[in-house]
């Protein structure tokens, strides 16, 4: 089934993805500067990209930067004057992430913030930063419970977020799972059910990535335009 999926996302890419010689080059940087294979796939970056457009994002958060691939995407939908705000706890990734997004042109538009997320987006809260309008969460599973409470204060009504790998291969329907990233998983999708100031779903993939999901989340209202 797993070459099924891989034939279909192939297909889909070769078809709508164009090829680019920048995003080609950050994935073979970060694959010779031994980064793990776990970047959003070619058409998902392109579903990134468009969200941001269709939202007309002028001010992007991403938490969990890698080596700067979805942070191409999402920046590339910027208009002029727009800003991304990406996030990264280890070092070389940052390293790597700031030559790949200088290499696609966008250093200046895009900020590689170098630390422990929970420890930058409190610093970020106290420092008043604008609101963001698209605030994607792709970094450590088991705290993206906090990830989203900081990105619903971080947010203003309007502003769209967006969480990655929210399925687990299927194992977020088992409640009995004691992998503490699916347990993370679980206990943000039940917070999204709780909270009123957005209107959330949450959906199955299938892919190059294997078997997970993602969850869309509007904001409502938010203590942001509180």
């Amino acid at each position: 089934m797993e070459e099924t999926w891989l034939a279909v996302d192939r297909f889909i890419s070769d078809l709508l993805v164009p090829e680019d010689p920048v995003l080609e080059e950050s994935l073979a940087a970060a694959a010779a500067a031994g980064l793990p294979d776990i970047q959003v796939a070619p058409n998902q970056g392109m579903l990134l990209h468009l969200l941001a457009r269709l939202k007309g994002a002028k001010r992007i958060l991403e938490i969990g930067t890698l080596g700067g691939y979805s942070a191409i995407w999402l920046a590339r939908a910027l208009p002029e004057g727009g800003r991304l705000v990406t996030i990264e706890a280890e070092p070389r990734h940052a390293r790597v992430a700031r030559q790949n997004l200088s290499r696609a042109g966008l250093g200046g538009v895009v900020e590689v913030r170098e630390g422990r997320a929970a420890d930058v987006l409190a610093q970020m809260l106290t420092e008043g930063d604008e609101t963001f309008d698209l605030v994607f969460i792709d970094a450590d599973k088991r705290n993206t419970p906090l990830y989203f409470s900081y990105a619903l204060r971080l947010t203003a009504p309007g502003s769209l977020i967006v969480v990655d790998n929210v399925v687990r291969r299927g194992a977020l329907a088992d409640a009995q799972s004691t992998d503490e990233d699916v347990q993370g998983m679980r206990r943000f999708l039940r917070e999204l059910a709780r909270e009123p100031r957005v209107r959330a779903t949450a959906l199955q993939t299938v892919g190059s990535k294997g078997y997970d999901g993602f969850a869309l989340a509007l904001v409502l209202a938010g203590e942001a335009s509180a």
